[in-house]
């Protein structure tokens, strides 16, 4: 039996697999700003002016900051498929 895949469709999964993973780190992202009542900046501003540390403001910092940056990676991974003129599977 052969299976038949086209590139299009390999960019197609592609494209809907960072798509997922946006939404999934949105979402994340978007806890955080509820919780805290702010935007990323904002709250990373307010951390680095603190003179007292508070371990759960930290672990979230940390880990809020590890999902925006996880999200600007999948929204230019995102922007490099949608923007593929050639592609090469190996």
């Amino acid at each position: 039996m052969e299976l038949l895949i086209t590139k299009k469709e390999v960019l197609e999964y592609k494209r809907l697999e960072i798509i997922s993973q946006i939404a999934s780190i949105k979402s994340k992202i978007e806890l955080f700003e509820s919780k805290y009542g702010c935007k990323f900046e904002e709250f990373e501003k307010k951390m680095k002016a603190k003179q007292d540390e508070n371990f759960e403001e930290w672990d979230d910092y940390i880990e809020w900051k590890a999902y925006v940056k996880t999200l600007k990676e999948l929204e230019e991974k995102l922007r490099e498929i949608e923007g593929a003129k050639d592609v090469r599977i190996a």
